[in-house]
């Protein structure tokens, strides 16, 4: 069976408040976001003892810490934020199995000054493709060097959005140190949102062996073509709602083939975690009865 899961990100508690209310919501597995009100989590004060600190109060828990959030922009046009940037995903990486999991996830990033989620001319270039291959390749083999795994997830945005380039990233970076963080709303643009389930059946038909682990969220046409951000007490990379012609909300409130995208990942990935997101506190409990319910109903 599948697990269902949350970012313990949209509980701004204590260590033992977050997964207090976690385990009260109903999930059985969490993606780690270093980013509890007791504890000082800045990357250049971590250490074991607080990671094991971390992973022992969820297995104390019986909540698996299944992955961990190290979303940053790693081809930041500013080198010195850059550098910044890679320290961070690199000390997570670093100290991942002393967080309960292998696995790591960011995004590629943009070169836009502004804004980590919005399209910059560069994006498209050669020139950023080599560059942000050569810097997933460092990055998988470092995380292979520390008995860690970086999974990337693409946003259409970023250099690497489209199945096309992961397709290619995964064919010149084969390498055990990197996999796929599956979201199929993040490969929608104004061009494909009118075709879903194609898109969906040539995501999974190209890049299903690369799925390490699931996210759960929705996507529909915008009308408000800016930025979109909702108002929690959260890090951005959890605000964050869509850029664009494509609006990001929480699962069930768009229009993404949930019974096509849960059938195709359980057939492939049968005891998968898929971690909910794009909601605040008050939703969740609607959106784990409606992932809860698709999973019953496709018997994943």
């Amino acid at each position: 069976m599948i697990s269902v899961g949350i970012f313990n990100g949209y509980y701004p508690y204590s260590l033992e408040e977050s997964i207090s209310r976690m385990k009260r919501d109903g999930f059985s597995c969490v993606q780690l976001d270093l980013s509890f009100k007791d504890m000082d989590l800045a990357y250049e004060s971590l250490t074991k003892e607080k990671c094991h600190r971390i992973r022992d109060a969820f297995r104390d828990a019986n909540l698996p810490i299944v992955c961990i959030s190290g979303y940053t922009n790693i081809i930041h046009p500013d080198p010195k934020k850059r550098e910044q940037n890679l320290f961070g995903l690199q000390t997570l990486l670093k100290f991942a199995r002393d967080l309960g999991t292998p696995y790591v996830i960011s995004e590629t990033g943009t070169y836009n000054t502004e804004s980590d989620w919005v399209w910059d001319p560069k994006n498209g270039s050669e020139e950023a493709y080599e560059e942000t291959c050569r810097q997933i390749e460092s990055l998988a083999k470092f995380a292979y060097d520390h008995g860690s795994v970086f999974l990337v997830e693409n946003y259409v945005n970023n250099v690497i959005g489209s199945v096309d380039a992961l397709t290619r990233l995964f064919s010149d970076v084969n390498h055990p140190g990197l996999g796929l963080l599956m979201d199929p709303t993040n490969y929608f643009t104004d061009s494909n949102i009118g075709s879903v389930d194609e898109t969906l059946n040539r995501i999974f038909h190209t890049l299903g062996d690369k799925i390490k682990i699931a996210h759960a969220k929705d996507c529909k046409p915008a009308e408000d073509l800016s930025e979109k951000h909702a108002e929690i007490d959260a890090v951005e990379s959890h605000t964050f709602r869509g850029a664009g012609a494509v609006e990001l909300p929480a699962p069930g409130l768009g229009i993404l083939n949930y019974d096509l995208y849960l059938q195709k990942l359980s057939k492939l990935h049968p005891n998968i975690p898929i971690i909910i997101e794009h909601l605040d506190e008050q939703d969740i409990p609607r959106a784990k009865k409606f992932l809860d319910d698709k999973l019953k109903a496709i018997g994943g």
